[in-house]
């Protein structure tokens, strides 16, 4: 599966926002891969003081991960495909 980050600018989002959306992101997540569409949430990074933030998918394709994020109701302002460089421990 390739890797794809979603990139939002949520002006005023709160932590508590944040979680819900996270929520949200799992649980359509799942119930993509349920449906035979395999998408796995990974991770978020927030940057408050620019109300950005990053979120990381695997998936097999783009689209997955943008429907999923259509279906959760979570706004973005693009998706792009990346490579997950974390060391293995």
């Amino acid at each position: 599966m390739k890797i794809y980050l979603v990139d939002r600018v949520l002006p005023g989002v709160t932590l508590e926002q944040l979680a819900t959306a996270q929520k949200a992101a799992i649980e359509t997540s799942q119930r993509f891969t349920e449906e035979g569409r395999p998408v796995r949430y990974v991770r978020t990074a927030w940057v408050p003081s620019e109300s950005h933030v990053m979120c990381m998918f695997e998936a097999e394709n783009g689209q997955s991960v943008r429907d999923v994020n259509e279906a959760a109701g979570i706004p973005f302002t693009r998706i792009l495909e990346a490579m997950d460089l974390t060391p293995s421990s």
